[in-house]
């Protein structure tokens, strides 16, 4: 496939996933998937994968992606932006604050044969706990 097709189921990705649209979302996935997300070990298989992206629209049912680059080289694309959503359910055992949250957003996927078949996921939790208020805001004065 080429780069802007790549890019493209990427983006459409993305798109179903912020939609709840779990029907769409593991049509664009391998059910072999491996993710990798913060804390390195991996999640194996479409469900797994997708029991993952339920805790998070437990967390977070108005989630919304913004991407501001999508980048593609051979079989991986990558993309930047914003996640912003409201805190409104349990998040891995943080009970719902109803804050807004905004915070950046990194992914690497890789595709093969038009679906995604690896997820490599950063997102800036430090950024996301401060909002949240469990770990103190910093002082913007320091340098």
């Amino acid at each position: 496939m080429s780069l802007e097709q790549n890019k493209a189921i990427v983006r459409k990705f993305y798109e179903v996933f912020d939609q709840q649209d779990v029907e769409q979302a593991r049509e664009l996935m391998s059910p072999d998937i491996v993710s990798r997300g913060l804390n390195g070990l991996p999640l194996k298989g479409l469900d797994a994968v997708m029991q993952y992206g339920m805790m998070m629209f437990t967390a977070f049912p108005d989630g919304r992606h913004t991407l501001e680059e999508v980048i593609a080289e051979g079989d991986k694309v990558v993309t930047r932006g914003i996640f912003i959503g409201t805190h409104q359910g349990d998040l891995m055992g943080i009970p719902s604050t109803a804050k807004q949250v905004k915070f950046s957003v990194v992914h690497i996927d890789r595709v093969v044969n038009g679906k995604i078949v690896e997820h490599w996921g950063q997102g800036d939790t430090f950024a996301l706990m401060q909002q949240l208020g469990i770990i103190p805001p910093s002082n913007s004065s320091e340098g």
